[in-house]
């Protein structure tokens, strides 16, 4: 006996088709999504407040990069005032126990009419970012950077040949104070340096510049390509330090003229752009046995040869 077919509201029957009208529903909707982008999700949540904490984590650095420098400790801080570094407080802990550097600080800070606030050792562990203070701190004020137009100037008032150094890489203080040096040992009008990646007018780059920073200016420039194509409209003669250079230092020509020297970092030299920038590329002649020469001391010894050049 033929079985008849039960109807689709039947329990155990077969289901009548939907004829294609539910095809669309029917289709794949690709993979599902991560869980940090569903809206929904905690997973999202989590995602966003993380974004907001690390941009806040960044200004707070940023703000503090921008604030004034905290130069710590008894030795540092008083090196830091015997080098008069500008400074605008000291700090110093109520329960301190005095010995010679403290007291010759103490001294300094007041014959130069530096305020002296007492402060606890929270709040000098807060004001040095944790680091060693033994007690004491100076608070030393952003450096005012100067315009490469400046440096300009500044050799037209003196009635002299500009002769100015830019850096290109160079991101050690201390080599940056000691350029700073050598350019006002060697009669330099001015340093230039770029605003990223590079060492900055810190307390560090005060102190080895062993005084010369408050004589010669130091400009800060966004872009160094661009800060040098204003220079060569200027009708400055341009020079970048490499090993490879096409003529040697005592060679050069362009000395008695308006003149850049363009230093690069220890480990890279020139950044290429830098290099294709410049009007001559120069190299400092040294034994075979020596592989380079510190970037402050290759700037002195360029410095040396340019001012030793001028006077003949």
């Amino acid at each position: 006996m033929a079985s008849t077919p039960r109807s689709g509201g039947s329990k155990k029957g077969p289901t009548k088709g939907s004829g294609g009208k539910n095809k669309r529903g029917l289709r794949g909707k690709g993979p599902t999504p991560k869980a940090e982008d569903r809206v929904y999700h905690k997973a999202h949540k989590a995602a966003q407040n993380r974004k907001t904490s690390n941009a806040s984590a960044q200004a707070k650095r940023k703000k503090r990069e921008l604030g004034p420098n905290m130069v710590a400790g008894r030795n540092s801080v008083l090196e830091a005032l015997r080098e008069g570094v500008p400074a605008t407080a000291m700090y110093v802990s109520g329960r301190i126990d005095s010995d010679d550097r403290v007291r010759e600080s103490i001294t300094l800070a007041t014959q130069r009419g530096i305020s002296m606030l007492e402060a606890s050792k929270p709040d000098l562990d807060r004001l040095t970012d944790d680091a060693i203070h033994q007690g004491i701190a100076l608070q030393v004020p952003p450096y005012e950077y100067a315009d490469p137009s400046d440096l300009l100037e500044f050799a037209a008032d003196r009635a002299e040949t500009p002769l100015l150094v830019a850096l290109d890489g160079i991101t050690d203080p201390r080599n940056l104070g000691a350029i700073v040096r050598s350019t006002a040992a060697f009669g330099g009008h001015g340093v230039i340096i770029p605003e990223r990646r590079a060492a900055s007018m810190t307390a560090a780059a005060w102190k080895t510049s062993a005084g010369a920073a408050s004589r010669i200016r130091v400009a800060q420039v966004v872009n160094l390509a661009r800060a040098i194509d204003e220079l060569k409209k200027q009708n400055v003669f341009v020079v970048g330090l490499d090993m490879d250079g096409d003529v040697e230092l005592p060679e050069l020509s362009f000395t008695r003229d308006p003149l850049c020297i363009v230093v690069g970092s220890e480990g890279k030299g020139l950044s290429r752009l830098i290099a294709e920038k410049c009007d001559q590329i120069v190299s400092i002649p040294i034994a075979a046995t020596t592989e380079s020469l510190n970037a402050g001391i290759a700037a002195a010894v360029s410095l040396y040869e340019v001012a030793r050049a001028r006077r003949t």
